[in-house]
């Protein structure tokens, strides 16, 4: 409540301005013509608003003033990575899900062969079919997304380990085919 009373009291004309000196005097001679036309009963006519017509044609404008046009700035302020930076993201987005699809076949591989189970419960249900190749690519994707906007946050310590857990899920991908591979041999 008191923003739009404060608002409101920036967009007031201030004393010293011509513009508020053409509304006032604009004003004043209303008042005095208004006290003219009335009868001397002694009492006053309480204040009114001017017209905007009359105003105007008083002030000699022929439009009123725009707003001036500034740039809004933004609640949070996110830097733009570099292209240097965008290429790495880039590569590492297709090592990780190429790993998750090396992952996803060495395991159907040993699977499918009897050499093993899949660990990993969510995983499971996946296991015996080729939903498993579309089931390992939400984790490279939940990577690729926390790295970029780790890459584009405000914090300077985010911003300069951003490739961490992209570089980490394609290690641990990697890491659990060949150990499938090992496994099937």
């Amino acid at each position: 409540m008191l923003l739009p009373a404060a608002l409101l009291l920036l967009w007031l004309p201030s004393a010293d301005s011509p513009k508020a000196d053409s509304v006032n005097s604009a004003r004043n001679s209303n008042r005095a013509a208004a006290a003219t036309n009335t009868p001397s009963s002694g009492a006053t006519l309480p204040d009114a608003p001017v017209a905007k017509a009359d105003s105007i044609a008083v002030s000699g404008e022929a439009s009123a003033q725009p707003f001036p046009v500034s740039a809004i700035k933004p609640a949070i302020e996110r830097p733009d990575p570099t292209p240097r930076q965008k290429r790495l993201w880039y590569t590492l987005l297709a090592a990780s899900h190429s790993a998750a699809a090396f992952d996803a076949w060495s395991t159907r591989r040993a699977v499918s062969g009897n050499y093993g189970t899949e660990s990993d419960p969510l995983l499971r249900p996946f296991a015996h079919s080729n939903a498993i190749y579309a089931a390992t690519q939400i984790s490279p994707a939940v990577m690729d997304y926390f790295g970029r906007r780790m890459m584009t946050s405000s914090h300077p310590t985010l911003r300069r380990f951003w490739w961490i857990p992209q570089v980490a899920g394609t290690g641990l991908s990697f890491a659990s085919g060949m150990h499938n591979c090992s496994i099937v041999r």
